[in-house]
């Protein structure tokens, strides 16, 4: 049982889950009853192991999106060891587990495809590619809806190098789109939507359409484009997925042709999200003191969900700033006790 600790105001609980450098744990707060999960990171984990850029990309990304099909981000804390990331807390575990399970039907995959690719949309059209979407990094809220977690391995637009092209080999080998595996500069775009083929083709067949028996010949497979289709899939779904899987990353299919799919577009409607337009209209309206407005607006900015209050908080002007993110003093160890945070959070009114 782990020991409960009060983090700002919230109180943790139950350990969700854990990897290398941080814990996940389940919290509540103190006074309003909302329940959060709140990431753990420890700063010399992080350091020792050069993943500072990783979880400040991971942060910054998060607070720019704001989608109903994506992971939320509420507040950031940090102590002089550890980093606290305080997100929308989704019940339902990971889609990974559903699909081990089993294949699913073909309208519940085509729910979860539509979820996926109205977030991963979004995404892409603010200028954010994820870089390793995988069931694994799928939420399930209590209603079944899909939320997309886990942007540590994201890029940023003044991450891409020139021509628009990025140049880093990341994500889960399984989903990796053939031009990542060349080591070559590549679209992040089209890696986004060969990875979200992969994905649909394991929710419909319940494995993966390219079969790891070894890392190299998998590759191969990859770069071919060499899969075959269960029995069981209609002809609707396999055109789109023949689509996807394309190798070529030029002739693969676009995002606005795949919600313009037939087979995609049935029961489908496009969820709202908050624009960074409509962000920045907030500003004008409610908005911070003239000079962040100014820093802001100057900025690609940051969206910021309805119900968050209008005010921009200190935590949301580091991360509206899209051009040289500084979030370096979360990182910094100060003279301060271990139980005195550093808040960035909605600041006195």
């Amino acid at each position: 049982m782990e020991k409960k600790i009060l983090v700002g105001k919230y109180k943790t609980s139950e350990l969700l889950g854990k990897g290398t450098f941080a814990k996940v744990y389940y919290a509540e707060h103190i006074t309003t009853g909302e329940k959060v999960a709140i990431k753990v990171i420890k700063k010399d984990q992080v350091k020792c192991n050069q993943m500072m850029e990783q979880i400040t990309r991971e942060i910054s990304i998060m607070k720019l999106v704001r989608h109903p099909h994506i992971v939320e981000l509420k507040e950031v804390m940090a102590t002089k060891t550890k980093i606290f990331l305080v997100m929308e807390y989704v019940k339902g575990g990971e889609l990974f587990a559903k699909v081990a399970q089993g294949r699913l039907p073909e309208d519940v995959a085509r729910k979860y495809f539509q979820q996926l690719i109205s977030a991963v949309d979004f995404c892409h059209s603010n200028g954010v590619i994820h870089r390793d979407l995988k069931p694994e990094n799928l939420l399930l809220d209590e209603n079944q809806k899909l939320k997309v977690s886990d942007f540590g391995l994201s890029a940023l637009p003044e991450q891409l190098a020139n021509g628009g092209l990025l140049k880093t080999r990341c994500g889960t080998p399984s989903y990796i789109a053939p031009e990542v595996l060349r080591n070559k500069g590549y679209d992040g775009t089209l890696a986004d939507i060969w990875s979200c083929g992969i994905i649909l083709y394991v929710l419909l067949a319940g494995f993966l359409p390219f079969q790891p028996d070894s890392i190299i010949k998998m590759y191969r497979k990859v770069v071919k484009g060499d899969y075959k289709f269960p029995p069981w899939f209609s002809t609707e779904s396999k055109r789109l997925i023949s689509k996807i899987l394309v190798p070529i990353p030029d002739k693969r299919i676009t995002m606005n042709e795949i919600i313009s799919d037939p087979w995609f577009r049935k029961g489908f409607e496009m969820p709202d999200a908050f624009s960074i337009e409509d962000h920045h209209m907030m500003f004008h309206r409610y908005g911070p003191s003239p000079e962040i407005r100014r820093e802001v607006m100057r900025s690609p900015g940051m969206i910021k969900s309805p119900s968050s209050p209008a005010l921009l908080n200190a935590f949301e002007f580091i991360s509206s700033m899209s051009l040289g993110v500084d979030l370096s003093s979360l990182f910094e160890n100060k003279k301060k006790t271990e139980t005195t945070f550093l808040h960035l959070g909605v600041r006195p009114q």
